[in-house]
């Protein structure tokens, strides 16, 4: 097989879906052993750097240390009688004798420092001295006692190669360990798999083979399993844990046909080893990949913990658009944990059948389900509002209210319905405020208009006098020609200090706001919009004259004639509960400050659309008296995209696999839903007319747009604008 090449190609995939089945250790080696590079050749020089000479003075001196030494208990004291030798006579034959010596000393005392810097200065003197393979041994081990295991593996696996027979085998099962020690897994690996293969008896073979099973489990990689495996023969023990191993490695890489090939060479070769019930398991698994149950449809929610209630809100709705269709839902529950949604995504592609898949909710939960939804080839309708989740692929779909569409709605219906060119924004600081705000201000200039002020503020904030004085120009006073000149006719006259302070602050307030935008657009929760709303009619900006006759009211009780009126725009969180009087809350609090605003969202409750009525009198004679509630916009999405595949499911040719379920999806226009009317774009997102709401005095009504862009195109002679 040609296994390198497909591994490689896949390993994108399998980091991109965060797989941990096959984990590298990230352990660093002590001694300061790290990955890099594998260490090939032999370390030491092919000649003698000294050249050493027989001396008869240091060979007296030599025996005369030797007799020291035999004679000393301590090896670590004998070993200072050859050093004192090789001190006094270091380029003699001797003074090599005398360093061997004193290295085979520290070595039987475990005093494998010295022990490796004497062996290492002897054989970096004299590679070719007679006792250089001994040396070279007891230094290597020296050296897998100090940590430095790649000295070791590099040491070892040089005197190997020349070495045969239980040497041999010595020689290599040192350097199996020095090499796990240095990280070096994929030579680890192949050292054990060789060790496996030249066992004698069951135990050694046992004993072998859990080696190359500790090494596969979490520490050699993916291409150190393949290289392995490439041209192993069955006959070596080894061979079905690493035949095993490389078939989950298919499997998680999603190679389905080398996974099949692997498997059912597994079963033939090893039919009665210990995995292969786990490999006909994992057989049946692949197999069922592709084996979708026309009606059955997953579902992936957090059915617990924190975000539970949402959970069962969609659900809910979910439910209500499969009833009566026998539609088989499978249910699982993601906790809100990315590695749950992974698992359960895998559940309803392998087990289930699931021919399409809906939810999560969550962003991150949703990503992870994306990823495998196309790698697994299963219809995913997503409801998160994770930005470009449909770019992961062309089985992920979405249906939701994102930040974008609404920020096109309103700017639509403010610059080619009311013919708004001017806007102001007002926005928190916060994920939600900042990327509405953004996407509003594209849509703007995309359409030729201009944003002529724009104010962030604090997510927490109470007070909002400084953000509305500096949308109309009277905060930074000393910048406006206006007030500077009052401050020069007041210094002018002569008065005392009572009336020129006076003078002062009526030069103040009369500085006259700047108000040159039409709108201003305002994406937070309703609670800060009640609040916000009365501060910027302090600074004169008219927010609730939508009927001249309210604007002539404004005139009389200020007393001025050249008024200029706002339009507050807003987004979904401007819907709010309703209060004790029967209203929202929003009316209630914000009062005549908020009417005549303008603001969108993805449901209307109190919506006169057909289909919208039908699923609000379905929920609520199927949920009223058990959550004490009316819907909202996660229930109807929910609704929705139930009854999607629903409808899809009964129509003639309905969709007998995934693919064409995929399909079909794609293909759905003008699905008429309690969200509204419902198409997939190129890119699989959910295009709806959006529900656009103003504010009176009596509560929230939904705004006809098309009526009204009919009436605004015939007041500006048919030019739509």
């Amino acid at each position: 097989m040609d296994v390198l090449p497909t591994l490689r190609r896949s390993l994108v995939i399998a980091l991109a879906l965060l797989l941990t089945a096959c984990p590298r250790s990230s352990r660093t080696p002590a001694g300061g052993d790290r990955g890099g590079e594998l260490p090939t050749g032999d370390p030491f020089p092919k000649r003698p750097s000294v050249e050493a000479k027989k001396d008869p003075a240091a060979d007296a001196a030599l025996a005369q240390a030797t007799q020291t030494a035999r004679a000393t208990p301590d090896k670590k004291k004998a070993a200072e009688a050859y050093l004192s030798v090789r001190k006094a006579y270091p380029a003699t034959t001797a003074g090599q004798d005398a360093l061997y010596q004193a290295g085979v000393l520290f070595f039987e005392s475990r005093d494998f420092a010295n022990a490796r810097k004497s062996f290492n200065e002897l054989l970096f003197e004299n590679p070719l001295y007679a006792r250089a393979d001994d040396a070279k041994h007891k230094l290597a081990v020296s050296a897998m006692e100090v940590g430095a295991y790649r000295d070791a593996y590099q040491t070892l696996t040089s005197l190997a190669e020349r070495a045969s027979g239980a040497e041999r085998t010595q020689l290599l099962n040192e350097a199996a360990r020095a090499a796990e020690g240095a990280g070096l897994y994929g030579q680890a690996l192949k050292l054990a798999v060789d060790e496996a293969g030249r066992a004698q008896g069951a135990q050694a073979q046992a004993d072998a083979v859990a080696k190359v099973e500790a090494l596969v489990e979490g520490r050699a990689g993916f291409t150190d399993v393949a290289s392995v495996a490439e041209g192993l023969s069955p006959s070596n023990p080894a061979w079905p844990v690493i035949t095993f191993k490389l078939a989950r490695i298919y499997y998680h890489l999603r190679d389905w046909t080398r996974l099949e090939e692997t498997l059912n060479r597994f079963l033939a070769e090893a039919p009665n080893h210990p995995f292969a019930p786990q490999a006909r398991e994992l057989l049946a698994r692949a197999t069922r990949r592709v084996e979708a149950r026309p009606r059955t449809v997953g579902v992936l929610l957090p059915m617990t913990g924190r975000y539970q209630p949402i959970g069962e809100a969609v659900l809910r709705g979910i439910q209500l658009g499969l009833e009566g269709s026998g539609v088989e839902l499978v249910v699982k529950d993601t906790q809100g944990d990315v590695n749950k949604t992974g698992q359960s995504m895998e559940q309803l592609a392998f087990d289930d059948g699931a021919i399409a898949v809906l939810g999560p909710l969550l962003n991150d939960d949703s990503k992870r389900a994306a990823l495998l939804a196309e790698e697994l080839q299963v219809p995913l309708v997503t409801m998160s509002r994770q930005d470009g989740i449909t770019d992961l692929g062309s089985f992920v779909f979405r249906n939701m209210l994102t930040n974008a569409a609404q920020a096109e709605a309103i700017a639509d219906y403010a610059m080619n319905v009311k013919g708004y060119k001017r806007f102001a924004l007002l926005y928190p600081n916060i994920p939600y405020g900042v990327e509405l705000a953004d996407s509003f201000w594209d849509q703007v200039v995309a359409r030729g208009g201009a944003v002529r002020g724009a104010e962030r503020y604090s997510h927490d904030q109470t007070t909002f006098t400084t953000e509305a004085k500096k949308l109309v120009g009277r905060y930074y006073l000393d910048d406006r020609g206006d007030y500077i000149e009052g401050l020069r006719d007041v210094q002018g006259e002569k008065l005392d200090a009572f009336r020129r302070r006076k003078a002062l602050e009526k030069v103040k307030s009369g500085v006259e706001p700047i108000i040159d935008f039409d709108a201003i657009f305002m994406p937070d929760d309703w609670r800060r919009v009640s609040l916000v709303a009365p501060a910027l009619a302090v600074e004169d900006i008219v927010t609730n004259a939508c009927d001249p006759r309210d604007l002539e009211r404004i005139r009389k009780t200020t007393g001025k004639r050249e008024l200029k009126t706002v339009t507050l725009f807003g987004a979904n969180q401007w819907s709010s509960p309703k209060g004790r009087s029967g209203l929202p809350e929003l009316v209630e609090r914000g009062g005549k400050f908020v009417t005549c605003s303008v603001y969108v969202d993805g449901f209307f409750v109190d919506s006169q659309r057909p289909a919208t009525r039908r699923f609000v009198q379905q929920y609520r004679e199927a949920y009223r008296a058990e959550t004490g509630r009316d819907p909202g916009l996660l229930e109807a999405i929910g609704y929705d995209s139930g009854r999607m595949l629903r409808q899809l499911m009964e129509q003639k040719d309905a969709p007998r696999t995934r693919a064409q379920m995929r399909d079909a999806l794609a293909n759905l226009k003008n699905f008429d839903g309690a969200t509204g009317r419902t198409s997939f774009n190129e890119k699989r997102e959910a295009v709806k007319e959006l529900f656009l709401l103003s504010i009176d005095n009596k509560g929230v009504k939904e705004i006809n747009v098309e009526q009204e862009r009919q009436k605004a195109a015939s007041a500006s002679g048919g030019s739509g604008t």
